[in-house]
């Protein structure tokens, strides 16, 4: 979208959002533990870190068994043959900054791989999607330097012009920003070994989403969770493996 016709719209697209936050329910963070350890005892150990938004913390769900963090733990001990040790940071309503923020608060113990969920909050507070990508290379900086993380899987954002809680315009023009966000983010991953990001089309109905039309649902959760599974268990994990062979005394 041209940025003329953003200006154009802005008006428009300020009162929208407004009335939208004003109107949409406060869906509550699910009930469950936010750390856990799934897979044989005699598998190899797999030290899991999940930090991000409210999707990440399952907004849209009643239980941590039905969000992200629990399902893609349990889905990586299969694929992976591991015994994944996992532990989730996140918040509703968080941008990347402030998902970086948090982190930084709350201290999280060293892992082997990280999974970030952020983006949507960046979007609706208009943080340019340059931003956002050197925020996230500071986060991936810092869990590589003080946390032994060899690598961090950045989840992209969802098709945001296809969510039914916002209107249009709003809906449009929020999904057009999605996109370049996402755009910048796989430009950026691709220049480094540690980072990569899902590549997932994440389709999306009213049957699919929660209840306020902006929120995964069950099945949503369950299809990224997979996604994601699926993306670790061929491009990450092997090379992790490997790594730790080379460097075994």
């Amino acid at each position: 979208m041209s940025l003329t016709a953003k200006i154009a719209l802005s008006p428009l697209l300020v009162a929208q959002a407004l009335l939208t936050r004003s109107r949409m329910p406060r869906l509550p963070e699910p009930a469950g533990q936010r750390l856990g350890v799934v897979g044989a005892a005699q598998a190899t150990p797999l030290r899991l870190l999940l930090a991000g938004d409210s999707s990440a913390a399952g907004v849209g769900v009643r239980k941590q068994s039905q969000a992200l963090a629990e399902p893609l733990a349990r889905q990586l001990a299969q694929t992976c043959s591991a015994r994944v040790h996992w532990q989730l940071f996140a918040q509703s309503g968080l941008t990347t900054l402030q998902t970086f923020r948090l982190l930084q608060r709350e201290a999280p113990p060293q892992a082997d791989m990280a999974v970030v969920v952020t983006g949507i909050n960046d979007v609706m507070g208009q943080v340019p999607s340059r931003r956002a990508v050197l925020v996230r290379e500071a986060i991936t900086n810092w869990l590589r330097n003080g946390h032994a993380v060899q690598h961090v899987v950045f989840a992209p954002l969802p098709p945001v012009h296809a969510f039914p809680g916002l209107p249009q315009p709003l809906r449009w023009v929020a999904g057009a920003d999605a996109q370049r966000h996402n755009a910048a983010l796989q430009e950026w991953a691709g220049t480094r070994a540690d980072v990569s990001c899902v590549d997932m089309q994440l389709p999306l109905d009213t049957t699919l989403m929660a209840s306020d039309g902006f929120h995964p649902g069950a099945p949503a959760y369950r299809y990224c969770a997979d996604a994601i599974a699926q993306h670790i268990a061929t491009r990450v994990w092997p090379q992790l493996q490997l790594d730790r062979l080379e460097t075994a005394p």
